[in-house]
C-alpha cells in the first residue's frame, strides 16, 4: 500500500472525495427524483458539490483504509417511486455502484489511450488507485446486507416473497458488517471480507487497466 502521506496517494483520496462520493450520492438522487421521488432533490442533495454529500468520518476511514469510506446516505422515500418501492428502490440502489464502475471505467480508458501520460507528471499510481476504489466502493456498497446498497438492489431483482425472507439482512446488515470487521481486525487470517473484496478489488482493476 502507498504511504499514506504521499502526494499521489493524497491526490488520488482527494478526487475520491471531491468527485466520486459526491457522483456517487448524486446518481442516488438523480434516478429517485427521475422515479417520482423529489425527497434528495428538495434537501439539497441532487447536487455534485462535495459539501452536500460530505460525511466527515466517512472520510477519515476512506483516508485511513486507502479502500473504503462513506458519503452521507441521499434521503429515498420508496413508496413514491415508480414501479413500486421494491423493484424502484433497487434502481435508485444500483445507480450508486454503478456510477463507481463507470467512473472507474472511463478513468481506465483514458489510462489505457494513453491520454493521461501526457501530462507533466506521473499520474499512473493516482490513476491506479483511483480505479481500484472505485472499484472497491462499488463491490462493497454491492454486499447484500442493510443498509448498503446490495441489499435493496437483491430485494428488487427477486420476488416479492423471497424479498420479505431476506428482511433480517437488512434489520441485522450493520451488526454483521461490524461483526466481520472486528473479527478481521483481532484475526487478520479470518478477515473473510476484506479478502474477498480485496480479491474482487484486485481483479476487476486488473482487467480494466490491462495490468
Amino acid at each position: 500500500m502507498p504511504g499514506l502521506f504521499d502526494p499521489i496517494t493524497l491526490l488520488a483520496l482527494a478526487v475520491i472525495l471531491l468527485v466520486s462520493f459526491p457522483v456517487h450520492e448524486f446518481a442516488h438522487a438523480w434516478v429517485a427524483y427521475r422515479l417520482g421521488d423529489d425527497t434528495a432533490a428538495r434537501q439539497g442533495r441532487l447536487s455534485l458539490n462535495p459539501l452536500r454529500h460530505l460525511d466527515p468520518f466517512g472520510a477519515l476511514v476512506l483516508i485511513a483504509t486507502q479502500a473504503f469510506g462513506w458519503a452521507r446516505p441521499v434521503p429515498v422515500a420508496p413508496w413514491r417511486l415508480r414501479y413500486g418501492p421494491r423493484v424502484g428502490h433497487a434502481l435508485v440502489s444500483a445507480a450508486g455502484p454503478a456510477s463507481n464502475l463507470l467512473m472507474a471505467a472511463i478513468a481506465a480508458v483514458l489510462w489505457r489511450s494513453g491520454l493521461l501520460r501526457q501530462l507533466p507528471f506521473d499520474l499512473d499510481l493516482a490513476v491506479i488507485l483511483f480505479v481500484s476504489i472505485n472499484v472497491g466502493l462499488a463491490l462493497f456498497n454491492l454486499i447484500p446486507l442493510g443498509p448498503l446498497d446490495g441489499f435493496a438492489v437483491l430485494s428488487g431483482i427477486v420476488d416479492a416473497r423471497t424479498a420479505r425472507k431476506l428482511e433480517p439482512l437488512s434489520t441485522y446488515g450493520t451488526y454483521i458488517l461490524l461483526g466481520l470487521f472486528m473479527l478481521g481486525f483481532a484475526a487478520p487470517q479470518l478477515n473473510i471480507l476484506g479478502l474477498v473484496l480485496g480479491q474482487g478489488m484486485r481483479l476487476v482493476t486488473r482487467l480494466l487497466l490491462g495490468l
